[in-house]
């Protein structure tokens, strides 16, 4: 029987998250580069991506990240736009939630891009209006309750 040599296995290496407490540095956009909000994981390395410029685009999550950072709905992305390709992007970096808010602040982030709540579908986004001009939100007051 061969002897060890190792210090463990697969599920020692997954638990190993030695850079998250590190603070590190804001990285603004520059030229062929964009601001983006994930609206909704599609698998395999894709994800559906509102940018700021107000175009729907395809994301490519890099090799680079695919399995080392995690990215979710509702999640301040840095894209890098193609040059042969307008509606995919590469997804460059995903900021940290204080990073995001650090963004908004600066005025880098327009105001409609909601950074707490996690986007379901793409609503909240465009600013709680669909594409008819209709408002699909509800308000009842407490003695609407009542009368039910």
């Amino acid at each position: 029987m061969p002897k060890n040599k190792g210090k463990g296995g697969k599920n020692r290496k997954r638990g190993k998250n030695d850079a998250d407490d590190e603070k590190r540095e804001l990285i603004f956009k520059e030229d062929g580069q964009e601001y983006a909000q994930v609206i909704r994981m599609l698998g395999n390395g894709r994800c559906e991506t509102y940018c700021i410029d107000g175009i729907q685009r395809l994301g490519h999550i890099r090799g680079k990240m695919h399995k080392k950072v995690w990215t979710a709905a509702g999640d301040i992305i840095l894209a890098g736009l193609r040059d042969y390709q307008d509606d995919k992007v590469d997804v460059i970096l995903n900021y940290m939630p204080d990073e995001a808010r650090l963004l908004k602040a600066y005025g880098e982030l327009p105001e409609k891009f909601k950074l707490n709540d996690p986007v379901a579908g793409g609503v909240g986004i465009y600013g709680g209006d669909d594409e008819d001009g209709l408002d699909d939100h509800f308000d009842f007051e407490d003695e609407d309750i009542d009368e039910i």
